[in-house]
């Protein structure tokens, strides 16, 4: 059924959104097609910035620079990175400059560009408390509030720091997303990076290409090596609708094994930054004069920090072959990821939120939380379905198919077309006709199987 909204000023926005990052950006750009809908999207910071802390020179898009904010389902938006490159002159040089992976940096300043001129933006607004009452929400702000029908959470993941890192959190242990700020400045002997993922890898990258006064870097990980980023065509069907849609049909523990699959198709290292990496340790050990001691330990755990006079001591297992080893440094990076979690404005809400077993909330296919508040007042989450969705949900990817979707459930109709294309691999079991009896036969006696 097609839902009529109200233009009326008086009347609650029909969506409100929750943070600004890149999925909530997309939809707003979405949503100009759709001019019956009156949304309007908040976001705490005065500006917006992409992961500045990461932004380390040389870093790379992991995705192709057509998986942007709209041209995936609306490639004639005025929005797109094509779109980006012309307004700023410089799509030919772009296309000469014949990268293999787009700089980081210049998809941010493209987000930034699409941020400073998409309407029903509002920077420096935090939302304190959001409450829900009769038909609607409202939410509550320092000077005042909004009300609206329904809302889309786009707050992204944050840091993910473990347990025992969390006492001593400071300006010689830090999680990977202060990186840019505190790296230049940490005048360090001992350094150890612990994660073994694209973010770990640009952080050491980063200290090997500047190492200043360190004189040891060790890099550990929990995986049984440094591996790269499964970017091969057959590996990217992942990130398709189509495999979502097969994705989504999967039982709790198939989801899990899915997702464990799958892992190397985003969690793995760029192959430039390994070879860099690589040739950077080449160089030190047998082409320049260095006192750099690079230490590379896959297999490891960390089981506690402690610290030891100005510096730390971490007991670390070696899951190879099991033995206890002890690491010393001066400063510790931590690479260890990310993870969802709901806006502290929903805190008023949060008991009639279902999470799953992972601490996520749970959705249904639409991308909608499951929640006891009336079905009319949809609760939107993007960038929270890694585990009801599949891996590719906390990518860049699939953004703009997500953001069609959403809009779809909102208005209720197709107006954009989110229908998976016909994809190359056929993930799960298609109708067939019946076995033949000497085949079925054949099966049930075991002849089928070697």
């Amino acid at each position: 059924m097609t839902v009529a909204f109200a233009r009326r000023d008086a009347e609650p926005l029909d969506i409100a959104g929750i943070g600004i990052g890149p999925s909530n950006l997309s939809l707003a750009c979405l949503f100009e097609s759709v001019p019956e809908i009156r949304s309007r999207f908040f976001e705490r910071r005065d500006s917006f910035d992409w992961h500045p802390g990461m932004m380390m020179p040389g870093v790379e898009l992991q995705s192709s620079f057509l998986k942007d904010l709209v041209t995936p389902v609306l490639p004639t938006s005025r929005w797109s990175f094509v779109s980006y490159l012309v307004a700023h002159k410089r799509l030919y040089a772009f296309l000469n400059a014949n990268y293999e992976a787009v700089p980081r940096q210049e998809f941010a300043r493209y987000l930034a560009w699409v941020a400073n001129g998409v309407d029903g933006l509002r920077f420096g607004t935090e939302i304190r408390d959001v409450e829900h009452r009769d038909d609607r929400f409202f939410l509550r702000f320092d000077n005042g509030q909004e009300e609206a029908r329904n809302l889309v959470i786009g707050t992204g993941s944050s840091p993910f720091v473990p347990d025992w890192a969390k006492p001593f959190l400071g300006a010689e242990c830090f999680h990977n997303s202060e990186a840019k700020s505190r790296l230049g400045d940490l005048g360090t002997a001992r350094i150890v990076v612990v994660g073994g993922g694209q973010s770990g890898g640009e952080v050491v990258e980063a200290l090997l290409g500047d190492p200043g006064s360190m004189t040891e870097l060790t890099w550990i990980s929990r995986r049984h090596n440094f591996e790269p980023i499964n970017d091969t065509p057959f590996s990217n069907q992942v990130f398709s609708p189509e495999y979502v849609q097969a994705y989504l049909k999967l039982g709790g523990e198939q989801k899990q094994a899915a997702l464990k699959n799958s892992i190397l198709t985003s969690d793995g290292l760029s192959i430039s930054t390994i070879h860099s990496i690589y040739r950077r340790l080449y160089a030190l050990r047998y082409l320049e004069p260095s006192t750099l001691n690079a230490s590379l330990a896959p297999n490891r755990d960390v089981i506690q920090m402690e610290r030891n006079g100005n510096a730390y001591r971490l007991i670390v297992r070696n899951q190879f072959d099991g033995g206890i080893e002890v690491l010393h440094a001066d400063a510790v990076v931590l690479a260890t990821g990310y993870r969802f979690r709901l806006p502290d404005a929903l805190g008023s809400l949060g008991d009639r939120i279902t999470l799953d077993r992972n601490g996520y909330p749970l959705l249904n296919d639409d991308y909608t939380m499951q929640w006891t508040g009336p079905r009319t007042n949809r609760v939107f989450a993007q960038n929270a379905g890694r585990y009801s969705h599949g891996i590719a949900d906390s990518q860049l990817s699939l953004m703009a198919w997500r953001s069609a979707t959403i809009v779809n459930t909102l208005i209720g109709r197709q107006h954009f077309d989110a229908e998976p294309d016909n994809g190359q691999l056929a993930w799960a079991t298609e109708t067939a006709s019946p076995m033949p009896h000497q085949l079925r036969a054949g099966y049930s006696d075991g002849m089928l199987s070697s």
